[in-house]
């Protein structure tokens, strides 16, 4: 599947028409939400305990991925097929998430304004909801952090919460997918929505690509057998990835072991080490188990602990003496004006995980720009040491990030996509 950034030209969703939102939101507005969606995993990461099952065939398929810029945010989308006929919906894919949904009609409390017409159960002819005593209702628990609903028709009835403030509820259904012309799933179980509220931008909804059985990794692991690999496109105008089975993954990936999960959705990693320039920074690895560190598609910025944050930024400060500094923006308080050079030579910067596997980062994922003439350092400081570090979506940019979740161990391999 193609991958697009949400804010993105190459987005089919065109322009957010949210009432809250303009053309195409703000790096400020962004990072704004971004923050929101840290403080609601730091709380999230109070819990623990995590089982996985099924397995099997090695198959493949690959759908793109683009930016989401025109939709408001600084996540990324995927299309797909849902119901039958398939009708198309656009969704945000999100590896700290585990429930798929998206908006439906009559949309009985409140839908946002999407770009794609909004799913109609009643078209398709595949559709049912799942009831109340099902095994998929109780393991909505686990999948949303919330217990189940049951209405009056004895439907089993969702609620999801995100941390940024937005949530979802509605009916847990099942119905048929479809992600590629080959790759159809006759009976996936998703939540449709029926009161919608947040900043979900013009997307359709979220696919779920956590651990939990409820997630797309777990529903179609028959087929994929748990593996998924992904390549987040460097600019906004351009197209990435996002790709089920272990056909095709790059022969150079490099894989570093899951860490043990504290909860089950994330994907837990151990950072072992930090350098910048090619010189290791003087961060003990201790720092980065007090809270744990997890990789997540969703988050925008890096988050490290306060102690490793001010190191890296100190010394990367070092690396850059010859540029101008600019105000802190946001969140992101080391900036540089570069004015009118054309060229600019900053230092590298690379991580260490699990196993001594060294990630190269490229320069997106060092510097954001943040006007035409400024950039600024692409990680921000947790609040406190004890909150989890993330290894976010913009350090991630051109790397095809495989995820081979039965098999316990993620993979990183360079240039993936451009």
């Amino acid at each position: 599947m193609k991958v697009f950034h949400r804010h993105g030209p190459c987005s089919r969703l065109g322009p957010d028409t949210n009432a809250a939102s303009t053309t195409t939101q703000s790096l400020n507005e962004i990072l704004a939400l971004d923050q929101w969606r840290v403080d609601g995993i730091h709380v999230r990461t109070n819990s623990n305990t995590h089982k996985d099952q099924d397995q099997t065939t090695e198959k493949k398929v690959s759908v793109p991925v683009k930016s989401g810029k025109s939709l408001g945010s600084g996540n990324y989308i995927v299309t797909i097929g849902l119901g039958t006929p398939p009708k198309t919906v656009s969704l945000v894919f999100d590896t700290a998430s585990d429930l798929t949904w998206t908006q439906c009609q009559p949309c009985a409390r409140y839908c946002y304004q999407q770009q794609d017409p909004i799913f109609n159960p009643s078209a398709s002819s595949s559709y049912s909801n799942v009831s109340c005593g099902s095994a998929q209702c109780s393991q909505l628990s686990s999948a949303t952090g919330n217990s189940p609903g049951c209405s009056s028709g004895a439907t089993c009835i969702y609620l999801l919460s995100y941390g940024d403030r937005s949530f979802t509820v509605g009916f847990l259904s099942r119905d048929k997918i479809t992600i590629s012309p080959t790759d159809v799933f006759p009976d996936f179980v998703f939540g449709c929505g029926q009161n919608n509220q947040g900043l979900f931008g013009n997307t359709a909804g979220v696919i779920g690509l956590g651990r939990d059985p409820l997630s797309l990794v777990s529903q179609t692991s028959r087929k994929y057998g748990k593996f998924f690999s992904y390549c987040l496109p460097s600019t906004s105008s351009s197209t990435g990835h996002l790709a089920f089975g272990k056909n095709g993954v790059p022969k150079n990936s490099k894989f570093t072991p899951f860490a043990s999960s504290r909860i089950a959705s994330f994907y837990y990693i151990d950072i072992i080490a930090i350098s910048v320039g090619g010189h290791q920074l003087p961060i003990s690895s201790s720092i980065f188990k007090t809270g744990g560190s997890i990789i997540d598609s969703g988050t925008v910025i890096t988050r490290l602990p306060p102690a490793a944050y001010s190191i890296l930024s100190s010394v990367f400060q070092q690396g850059m003496k010859k540029y101008k500094r600019a105000p802190a923006f946001s969140l992101l308080d080391t900036c540089y004006d570069f004015g009118n050079l054309t060229t600019v030579a900053i230092p590298t910067i690379a991580f260490t995980f699990g196993g001594n596997v060294k990630v190269d980062l490229e320069p997106p994922g060092i510097l954001v720009a943040v006007s035409s003439s400024i950039a600024c350092l692409a990680f921000a400081g947790n609040s406190a040491a004890s909150d989890v570090t993330i290894f976010g979506n913009t350090q991630q940019k051109t790397i095809e990030v495989v995820y081979d979740v039965d098999g316990g161990k993620l993979g990183f391999s360079p240039n993936g996509c451009s």
